[in-house]
């Protein structure tokens, strides 16, 4: 895949936090087609301990609708920014984005563990990622990093606005009915409604979008085969 060099990633906390502030205004939030003819979708996922070196990366590609997987391309990597929430993007987006040039099948749309326009300034590993990758991007999180909302109802489907400093940044939705909502929020050139809708259909079975679920169980997995 092409990717384009919008900086370099060796950057202090200050240079990242302008960075994330300039970035965040390049940001699109149309959607260039209708989920119906989205064919592939890519989910990423990190794995790592806050203390360690190492990184493990996972993309796995994913037929749409059907929800098959395609192919899975996983590796370790070195991690050169600290561990500091808010700017996690700066420490996962670059073994990501080494495991997408190797990918030669350009995928429709990019989901991500993570937030997308839900964060401090804007830009979350899911809009930093869009961007590099010029693709619709999407962040699917398991907790709120900023922004409050209500409970959604407890049947799958529903959910209710996140809000940030009086803008709806995301959404709580329930993907299965009578369990924990999760936060799904707009990543890059992607409208917060289709980002919702698209979440859905990739939620048959469980809490977690089912391309997220394979991508966390292998990057988990060669984590654990590589610390035996």
């Amino acid at each position: 895949m092409k990717i384009k060099k919008l900086h370099s990633w060796r950057v202090s906390t200050s240079e990242a936090k302008v960075l994330q502030q300039d970035l965040s205004q390049q940001l699109i939030f149309n959607f260039p087609f209708s989920i119906q003819n989205i064919k592939m979708i890519a989910a990423a996922d990190v794995s790592f301990n806050r203390f360690s070196k190492f990184l493990y990366a996972a993309i796995v590609l994913i037929a749409f609708p059907t929800m098959e997987l395609q192919s899975v391309h996983a590796g370790r990597f070195k991690a050169n920014f600290p561990y500091i929430p808010g700017y996690l993007s700066f420490r996962e987006a670059p073994p990501v984005l080494e495991l997408f040039n190797k990918i030669e099948s350009i995928p429709d749309v990019l989901l991500c563990d993570g937030q997308g326009v839900a964060h401090p300034r804007g830009l979350g590993l899911a809009s930093h990622l869009g961007l590099f990758l010029d693709l619709p991007s999407i962040g699917c999180a398991k907790s709120v990093l900023v922004g409050e909302y209500e409970e959604p109802d407890m049947a799958k489907g529903n959910h209710t606005d996140l809000v940030y400093n009086g803008n709806i940044v995301g959404a709580a939705l329930r993907t299965r009915t009578g369990v924990k909502p999760v936060y799904v929020s707009a990543g890059h050139k992607i409208d917060l409604s289709s980002a919702i809708e698209i979440v859905l259909k990739c939620s048959p079975k469980y809490r977690i979008p089912e391309p997220l679920r394979i991508a966390h169980e292998k990057v988990n997995e060669i984590r654990r085969n590589d610390i035996k």
